[in-house]
């Protein structure tokens, strides 16, 4: 098979969403909002019927949706570049929130938490070798 070039490009992710339980916009609301200092779009009406939130901060759109039959992501997850992730991780942890540390990613510093239902979120952020 050979390679062509595709008549289209990516480019970039419009959002990344997350599966919350049903009843669980307030305790996004509380994190995602909150604790990590999005600001909350507002929905359509047709979607927000649906339930669930949208959250916007530094170019990264989160929305979380209502999932009867919710399992939390527990190994799939959004990867966030942040600036600041020390600063973060303080604030995350102030919070109440848990900071697992993961220094086997070349060239980032980087740390996981979860949100209040336990899907896993990776912060990161490059580093320098100076």
């Amino acid at each position: 098979m050979s390679e062509s070039v595709p008549a289209y490009d990516f480019s970039r992710v419009h959002h990344v969403q997350l599966s919350i339980p049903p009843g669980g916009e307030a305790a996004s609301r509380a994190f995602w909002r909150d604790t990590l200092g999005m600001r909350e779009l507002t929905k359509p009406p047709v979607l927000a019927a649906r339930g669930g939130c949208w959250f916007t901060g530094g170019g990264v759109d989160v929305h979380v949706g209502v999932e009867a039959q919710f399992i939390p992501a527990r190994k799939a997850h959004p990867a966030l570049l942040i600036a600041g992730l020390k600063n973060l991780a303080v604030r995350l942890e102030e919070c109440g929130v848990a900071v697992e540390w993961d220094g086997d990613f070349p060239g980032h510093d980087r740390f996981y938490a979860h949100d209040p239902f336990g899907n896993r979120i990776e912060f990161l952020e490059a580093v320098s070798d100076a």
